[in-house]
């Protein structure tokens, strides 16, 4: 109980970090913050009406695209925001800051793989959405295990994985649908979007420069 505790502490540690981080660095305008709060909340939104259905849910899908356009920083806020936006509906818990470290870290990844193929690739894209089906599935795992397992053992670990393979396979492969329907046209929409409030912010620069 007390690893349990220890690691769910260290984990709102590192998330409040990241908020802290991403307030005080002054990288990011309003218009930028905006974004983020909105793909945030519409990750989060999303996630509730395929509550019903076992493991499926767009919200790793838009996160990583998130990350993709906007960069990890960015990517890890949107999804950790995204949490809690439709945990404030679905119900919070001890799991609350280990899904927000997973999307989090989901974000981060995209952001990370932005300028290899996963760009001009929806094959790419869906490959990487797959693997983060089973990755995010498998941080919670470890929650699983630490909080709810006991002894913590190798024969009691390897079960608790096995036991969620299916629903980790579901989660995966709706990732993998989202991304080869819908990654290309929203990555490109979204790319679109940034270039034009990086122009509008270029030109106020130089326009308060020469003024």
């Amino acid at each position: 109980m007390m690893l349990s505790i220890f690691t769910t502490a260290l984990l709102v540690l590192t998330c409040a970090g990241a908020f802290l981080w991403f307030e005080k660095s002054g990288r990011f305008d309003a218009k930028h913050i905006a974004v983020i709060a909105t793909l945030s909340a519409l990750a989060g939104a999303f996630r509730i009406p395929f509550a019903m259905l076992p493991n499926i849910q767009p919200t790793t899908f838009l996160v990583m695209v998130s990350g993709i356009v906007f960069g990890p920083i960015s990517g890890f806020i949107t999804g950790a925001m995204a949490t809690l936006v439709s945990n404030a509906i679905l119900g919070h818990g001890p799991w609350t800051p280990w899904q927000m470290l997973a999307w989090g870290l989901s974000g981060t990844y995209g952001g990370l793989i932005a300028h290899t193929r996963i760009n001009t690739s929806r094959i790419g894209l869906a490959l990487h959405l797959f693997l983060w089906g089973f990755l995010f599935d498998y941080i919670m795992n470890l929650w699983h295990f630490a909080y709810f397992i006991s002894p913590h053992t190798l024969k009691s670990f390897i079960a608790v994985f096995a036991a969620s393979f299916f629903f980790d396979l579901s989660h995966a492969v709706g990732n993998a649908c989202f991304a080869w329907i819908f990654g290309a046209e929203l990555i490109q929409v979204l790319t679109r979007f940034k270039r034009k409030i990086n122009s509008e912010k270029n030109n106020f620069e130089r326009k308060m420069f020469y003024d």
